[in-house]
């Protein structure tokens, strides 16, 4: 696998990591660029750390599906950061430098500055205070996986009396999944591999091999049925509840569309959702694994693991 070339421009810029072409890590490079500044109602972050979500290679994969996020040449990668404020535009209240700040730069948070609507009204375009005792790692894998998990069980509202299943429990939304659901006293049962067992165990799920067969496994483990399931990998998770005698009205995909099912994504998270994740980590209630981390310079490197979609938590950068 090979790292990333840095392709120097003129100096007094700063690092950030671009695209000249569409496709997969190969087209990653490294680039020296010129430093962004911050206009009125924005903030500019020196950003310290980037977490890698599958939607940032899937969205710049091809010129289609970039053009459906507003992508176009060159373009940035990478979407979650955390960092320090070391810039404040004209009119904006309530930042200042020095703060500690994360969320979403849309395909260009991996990069040495990001510059970000103050407001934090747009998703993936915004800023929210990082809370004490929340380290800037962990802070950069929360806004994408973290709104998505929250959209999806605000869709189905799991509680006390539910056992609900996750289909792709071990990935990096389904790491926020299981733990909210926990918190809110669901029971869960989680789909992964063998090995991903004692992963989804510490999550608080109970594992579940995926493949066929799925739906007996379960009922040997729920034999009281499940009533609620969201599917956070494609459609299998979906067919299953369905077989279990789940209504639809309480089963939710993220990574496809199902007829009569809900589909949610991280842009329809309740406002406030991000924040209230971020203060469950600082209470030590919620914890992000990170499975790796890499310098900018090793962004292919990073990016085929993260595609690879076997890892269990989160991919971080560190700038």
């Amino acid at each position: 696998m090979q790292a990333a070339q840095s392709k120097q421009q003129p100096a007094g810029g700063s690092r950030a990591v671009q695209l000249d072409s569409f496709g997969g890590p190969e087209v990653l490079d490294v680039r020296e660029v010129p430093a962004p500044q911050a206009g009125p109602g924005q903030v500019r972050v020196r950003v310290t750390a980037a977490g890698l979500n599958p939607m940032d290679w899937i969205m710049t994969a091809d010129a289609d599906t970039a053009a459906r996020f507003g992508l176009t040449l060159p373009v940035g990668f990478g979407t979650d950061y955390a960092g320090v404020v070391d810039q404040v535009g004209d009119g904006v209240s309530g930042f200042a430098p020095g703060d500690r700040v994360f969320g979403g730069a849309l395909s260009r948070a991996v990069a040495d500055f990001v510059v970000v609507d103050a407001s934090g009204k747009t998703a993936a375009n915004e800023a929210h205070r990082t809370p004490h005792g929340v380290d800037d790692r962990t802070a950069a894998t929360l806004t994408i996986a973290g709104r998505t998990a929250a959209a999806a069980l605000a869709a189905i509202g799991p509680g006390p009396d539910d056992t609900l299943l996750i289909g792709g429990a071990g990935g990096g939304v389904g790491v926020f999944a299981v733990q909210l659901a926990r918190i809110s006293g669901a029971r869960v049962i989680g789909t992964g591999s063998a090995a991903s067992a004692g992963h989804l165990r510490a999550l608080g799920a109970e594992p579940v091999a995926y493949g066929d067969g799925l739906a007996d496994r379960v009922r040997a483990l729920a034999p009281g049925g499940v009533t609620a399931a969201v599917d956070l990998h494609g459609v299998d998770t979906v067919h299953v509840a369905r077989e279990l005698g789940v209504p639809d009205s309480r089963i939710c995909t993220v990574a496809a569309q199902v007829d009569g099912v809900t589909a949610a994504n991280g842009a329809n998270a309740a406002p406030g959702a991000l924040e209230e994740i971020a203060r469950l980590v600082a209470a030590g209630r919620l914890r992000v694994p990170v499975a790796a981390s890499f310098p900018i310079e090793h962004i292919r490197r990073a990016a085929e693991l993260q595609a690879g979609r076997h890892v269990r938590g989160k991919v971080v950068i560190d700038l």
